[in-house]
């Protein structure tokens, strides 16, 4: 019971030290008064240290990754992945392996491991609601996750994002979909290099060695839950998506 609290206090003293940085605060405000016109700023090392010290290192993943879908979802569980040490239910990715749409969200939500499947609860129900406005089903589509497992506080660390981001490109192609919608910001910046509401509103090329697939980013079903305002603006990606789809 005392290493997990143990590992609780450090998994969020990392995380919000992680926000701290993003917010653009790198050094520690210090008791005594300097000069900081005059005297060259100290480097950030305590700093640096409670996070090296709080952050919990990710497993090395594996150089290479199965070229057969199925083989690469198995691979997926493994311990060889950068989410191997996080806490929680790896989720697997579910639906046709040659489906014609695949969506990729951020990660599982709360209740999802309880589930054993991704966008279960509220969001699972607006989710589904969205396909059947299309003439889709999760039956027809292939749903993954960037992040198998949640992280702390449903925000994916930094250190793993670029690994994270070649595993869902690997993992794309592999399905080779005609069309692939993001739901969320680390799901666009997974695969688009770039934040979205920024990406929403054009359908971008992905280029992978099975093809092209058309990307569309959109709203992921948590916020449009939260801001029921922004389901407008989802129904025409929804609508992008499905426009002029390949046979």
């Amino acid at each position: 019971m005392g290493a997990d609290q143990h590992i609780d206090w450090m998994s969020s003293v990392g995380s919000a030290l992680d926000w701290w940085q993003e917010a653009g605060v790198d050094t520690l405000v210090e008791d005594a008064p300097r000069d900081w016109l005059s005297q060259p700023m100290p480097a950030p090392a305590a700093f640096a240290a409670a996070v090296s010290a709080a952050a919990v290192p990710p497993a090395p993943a594996a150089a290479t990754m199965p070229d057969a879908l199925a083989d690469f979802i198995a691979w997926r569980l493994g311990n060889a992945v950068p989410e191997v040490e996080w806490r929680g239910v790896s989720i697997a990715a579910s639906g046709p392996p040659d489906a014609a749409i695949m969506v990729l969200v951020d990660c599982p939500d709360k209740d999802d491991g309880e589930a054993g499947t991704l966008l279960s609860g509220a969001a699972g129900a607006l989710f589904d609601r969205m396909l059947a406005a299309i003439g889709l089903s999760r039956d027809t589509i292939h749903l993954a996750a960037v992040c198998a497992r949640r992280p702390v506080a449903g925000r994916m660390p930094r250190d793993t994002e670029t690994r994270l981001s070649d595993i869902s490109k690997h993992h794309i192609g592999l399905v080779a979909p005609k069309r692939l919608l993001l739901l969320g910001n680390a799901a666009s910046r997974a695969i688009l290099g770039a934040e979205m509401p920024g990406t929403r509103g054009s359908l971008h090329s992905f280029n992978h060695k099975s093809g092209e697939t058309g990307v569309v980013a959109s709203f992921h079903p948590r916020f449009l839950i939260e801001k029921p305002v922004a389901k407008a603006e989802a129904w025409k990606d929804l609508q992008l998506l499905m426009g002029n789809l390949p046979a």
